[in-house]
């Protein structure tokens, strides 16, 4: 006699948990309490000593997305709540059966790995047709963009595994896709005075370099799309020995401008001097205006704190919750259709994929903490130099890909970040908008397999790739 149900269990390797189907035998002990939805579940595995996993949605489980704190829930908020909750769910109840789940600081982060010696050689995977592909064999990890998931990378992740000959690894940032979501006041898992704010970046950049770890790797290839490139390259920078190249696809990373160089050395004999008194005078003038710009720069400081407090606060009521929720039920398919060249192209399959994580419980609120996050977290950048004066520092291999009538990070912007990186490659697609990935994924891989050929050696012939029915 066999129970059909979906079950969550732990496989060999550290902290991992896998969500999929499976068949539960008599020799399981099943007990389900639904006054408090908690259950738990107790098995045996391959002879082994059985493992116990327990899953709550009780309100008194802060790390998982059931329960909330009493900041969210102003008078009359109480039954919206309950109203959210019957359609509302786990992000682990939404999880595909490839999905999987590892805790890091407390957060399950939801994640795919596709490993090329497990790839079936099916009609649904690109077939490279080369004598010889590039020598890699780097892992690499998928670093989507603002309000994408791991689903923003389905169309490319089986030809980049086969690719690099290695794991390719794609997560979900806190706030988007099917990761957890922890609420304010964060509860650290360490004796810190200040827990680590899941959405913040630096979290996701130490999120970034644990999946590296996790992969058993000593170098990885970074790809960032969008709003993940600022990951990307922060996580280059936290430790560029464990960055093997970077691939910047549409990256939202202000570029600075060029600054035209000019021989002053030439022209400075050439000035008539200047009198002792002059000079004198002019260091003085300088000094005033120094002291006045201190003053200036820490009353603008001391507003701008109590400001971000102010807008922190009112996007944590209800209020500000409730914005943000109409805002995306009203834009957001609208937003994900501007950001294709041709709109045409954003099926059904594509809304429902970017869509699914808003049936995740605690998405609104978490997106909230995410903007609070961005908004007020300096993450200690006071007291380093801007990104844009950093970029000439990377010296690791980097590719920049974007489309030509990109809407949401304009070309222009992606070829001027090129500039500013030194012996980076730039490369633009042709009638393709912010999703390159997503939009023109053959044409994407072919970008990639050329760079990396170049980068790390093997063959510089064109690489034959054919899509068939990688969308379903």
């Amino acid at each position: 006699m066999n129970l059909n149900t979906t079950c969550i269990f732990f496989l060999n390797q550290p902290k991992q948990i896998l969500s999929t189907f499976a068949s539960l035998s008599l020799n399981d002990k099943l007990s389900l309490d639904s006054s408090r939805t908690h259950f738990q579940m107790s098995r045996q595995i391959s002879g082994q000593p059985s493992r116990r996993l327990i899953v709550s949605n009780a309100a008194s489980s802060p790390s998982l997305s059931g329960g909330f704190p009493d900041q969210y829930l102003d008078d009359g908020a109480q039954g919206k709540e309950e109203m959210e909750a019957e359609t509302e769910q786990d992000p682990m109840n939404l999880a595909d059966p490839d999905s999987c789940f590892c805790e890091f600081q407390g957060v399950h982060i939801h994640h795919k790995v596709f490993d090329p010696q497990t790839l079936s050689d099916d009609v649904s995977t690109p077939s490279l047709h080369a004598q010889e592909t590039p020598k890699t064999e780097f892992p690499m990890i998928l670093l989507h963009g603002f309000g994408a998931s791991v689903f923003s990378w389905n169309r490319v992740m089986k030809p980049l595994a086969r690719l690099v000959r290695s794991k390719v690894l794609a997560f979900d940032r806190p706030a988007f896709g099917l990761t957890s979501r922890i609420f304010h006041p964060f509860s650290g898992t360490t004796n810190d005075a200040k827990p680590l704010n899941p959405y913040s970046m630096v979290y996701s950049v130490l999120t970034t370099l644990y999946f590296i770890d996790f992969l058993a790797a000593d170098k990885a290839i970074l790809v960032g799309h969008s709003a993940g490139c600022p990951i990307a390259v922060d996580s280059y920078f936290e430790a560029p020995e464990r960055v093997a190249a970077l691939i910047l696809v549409a990256p939202a990373i202000f570029a600075p401008r060029p600054v035209a160089t000019t021989d002053a050395g030439d022209n400075r004999g050439k000035e008539a001097p200047t009198t002792n008194f002059l000079g004198t005078l002019v260091e003085l003038t300088k000094g005033v205006i120094r002291a006045i710009l201190r003053v200036v720069t820490g009353m603008a400081n001391m507003l701008n704190s109590l400001y971000k407090k102010a807008l922190a606060a009112f996007l944590r009521s209800f209020l500000g919750v409730m914005l943000v929720r109409m805002a995306i039920n009203k834009f957001g398919v609208t937003a994900v259709k501007n950001a294709w060249y041709d709109s045409k192209q954003v099926t059904d399959h594509v809304v429902q994929g970017y869509t699914k994580p808003l049936r995740a419980k605690g998405w609104d609120k978490a997106l909230v903490e995410f903007t609070v996050a961005t908004l007020t977290d300096n993450n200690g950048s006071e007291k380093k130099l801007p990104l844009s004066k950093r970029l000439q520092e990377i010296k690791c291999p980097v590719l920049i890909v974007t489309g030509d009538t990109d809407r949401i990070v304009p070309a222009w912007n992606a070829e001027r970040l090129a500039r500013a990186i030194p012996g980076s490659v730039f490369e633009v697609i042709k009638k393709c908008g912010h999703l390159p990935q997503e939009e023109k994924p053959d044409e994407f891989i072919s970008i990639v397999a050329k760079f990396l050929g170049n980068a790390f050696g093997g063959s510089q012939q064109q690489v034959d790739l054919k899509f068939q029915g990688i969308v379903s």
